[in-house]
């Protein structure tokens, strides 16, 4: 579970914000969060961190997601994970993905790179000194640039409780569906104080890396930033959970209700 929720906060773990014409987050951005089983023993950190610049030519942003187990935990399963995302400035559309994991032993070196025009990806796993070519849907995500993706597009001047938001991501081999239930609105306390939040149910569909029966809540900033505040993974006993910590760079002025 430890992994499932690094995977999540990297995804982001996901920010949204009302569809415009401004961005909700630019060069610089940078995030950090602390995670907690049960709310008290500490298991790890992730951080997120955005960076303009060019590939092939191209403008992108360079997003690079990191995620380690700390504490106690550390000596029970180390994980040490590193994704990167270049994607588009305009469309937000991915053309670079990396991925560089060590889980408890399991490691990954993957590079993958997008061909939108022809939907196909070409997956390179340079641990096995494999290549392989996927087709894919239009318009696919990666795992970071869902996160983005979803953060500056996503609507919510229509949005009603119960609705749900889906988006195709590929992800190492294979396409998911990754799907996201509004719930409502929900001033929660953090580190900094009460903040209103906009509260969200995100699954994706059944497969190796989640399961939809794993009960997951999201809290993101209701302010135009839209920052992931929380995460909470229930769990048959106890619950690992994920706080914003620490951010810099924020496009927009953080909103806070009470100050603590």
């Amino acid at each position: 579970m430890i992994k499932k929720l690094l995977i999540l906060i990297t995804i982001l773990t996901v920010q949204f914000s009302v569809a415009q014409n401004e961005s909700s987050f630019g060069d610089g951005e940078w995030l950090k969060f602390k995670m907690s089983y049960s709310g008290f023993l500490k298991a790890g950190s992730a951080t997120l961190s955005v960076k303009e610049t060019k590939l092939d030519g191209k403008n992108v942003y360079h997003v690079i997601g990191k995620g380690w187990t700390s504490g106690l935990i550390k000596w029970f399963f180390k994980v040490k994970d590193q994704y990167e995302s270049y994607f588009d400035t305009n469309t937000l559309i991915p053309y670079k993905f990396i991925r560089n994991i060590d889980e408890g032993g399991h490691t990954k070196d993957l590079e993958i790179d997008f061909d939108q025009a022809q939907n196909k990806v070409y997956v390179n796993d340079k641990k096995h000194k494999v290549k392989k070519v996927f087709d894919t849907s239009p318009n696919i995500q990666d795992m970071v640039s869902t996160y983005y993706y979803l953060r500056d597009r996503l609507d919510l001047k229509n949005l009603k409780i119960g609705d749900e938001v889906k988006v195709d991501m590929f992800f190492d081999e294979e396409t998911y569906g990754f799907k996201l239930q509004y719930l409502g609105e929900e001033t929660i306390r953090t580190d900094f104080g009460e903040i209103e939040s906009l509260k969200f149910r995100p699954y994706v569909m059944a497969g190796r890396v989640f399961k939809e029966k794993e009960s997951l809540t999201l809290w993101v900033s209701k302010d135009k930033n839209k920052v992931p505040l929380r995460i909470k993974a229930d769990l048959a006993v106890g619950s690992l959970r994920a706080d914003l910590e620490a951010f810099k760079g924020l496009k927009h002025s953080f909103k806070i209700v009470v100050d603590n």
